[in-house]
């Protein structure tokens, strides 16, 4: 089975720590990896933001990444990426012309705008999986006019609703924005975000918590009395539910 992957400002192979290279990335690359692994072909097609990268990287873990020529090949604010996404569609309809996907998945929502074009076009139109991974009525609400997104992401996040084949959310929340945006029931599907467990572990190094960690490091060799709490503060009612909400806060902020 080919399944291209859609991304065009979140590279796999990006360093991750930059303005627009964190989260999304990590997903990306790790989605794709996943899927590499039970034998799937496995493309991601991401913009060009250097003159210098090569037009096919193949990747040590099983798929490949696609740079495409869309607007200047340097690195742009990802909120100035729309004017370019029709050239993006224009070589995603190129390449699937000749080599047909089974399957698209496009992550946030300019690279679904590119792949439904794309599809659109082909004489066969490939399925489009959209996941959001933010959105911006979330986003407006919470940063007001701070807000950066082009006017019309709302509206056209609005149109890929009803234009996208299925939508993957990562949890109930999206699922509940989605819903305003007239998305139906039945065409989104929940698959939370995973860990590697190979990296976060329960054991290890324990980091101070609370007043603990106010105080700063303890002095080398001080002892831990008995009944002492190696990890963090009490746990308090109610405070895993002000956890989601901070969570909650910071999906806005994208």
């Amino acid at each position: 089975m080919r399944i291209d992957l859609v991304s065009e400002h979140a590279s796999p192979l990006a360093a991750i720590g930059g303005v627009d290279a964190g989260g999304q990335n990590v997903h990306v690359a790790a989605l794709a990896a996943g899927l590499a692994e039970r034998g799937r072909d496995v493309t991601v097609h991401t913009r060009r933001d250097d003159a210098s990268l090569p037009e096919r990287v193949v990747t040590p873990d099983g798929y490949d990444v696609v740079h495409v020529t869309a607007g200047p090949p340097e690195a742009l604010p990802k909120d100035e990426l729309l004017q370019h996404m029709p050239a993006f569609a224009r070589v995603l309809r190129h390449g699937w012309a000749a080599a047909r996907p089974d399957v698209v998945h496009a992550h946030f929502w300019m690279s679904g705008l590119a792949s439904v074009e794309a599809s659109a076009s082909l004489l066969s139109p490939v399925p489009v999986l959209q996941t959001f991974h933010a959105l911006g009525s979330v986003k407006r609400r919470h940063q007001g006019d701070a807000d950066t997104s082009p006017a019309e992401r709302i509206d056209l996040e609005r149109g890929l609703c009803r234009e996208v084949s299925h939508v993957v959310a990562t949890c109930s929340d999206e699922v509940f924005e989605l819903r305003r945006l007239g998305l139906p029931s039945d065409r989104v599907s929940i698959v939370p975000c995973g860990v590697d467990t190979a990296v976060f572990t329960p054991r290890g190094p324990v980091a101070p918590g609370g007043a603990e960690a106010a105080a700063g490091p303890r002095p080398a060799g001080r002892a831990q009395g008995p009944g002492r709490r190696r990890a963090g503060p009490a746990r308090r009612p109610g405070r895993r539910a002000g956890r989601g909400r901070r969570a909650a806060d910071r999906r806005g902020r994208r």
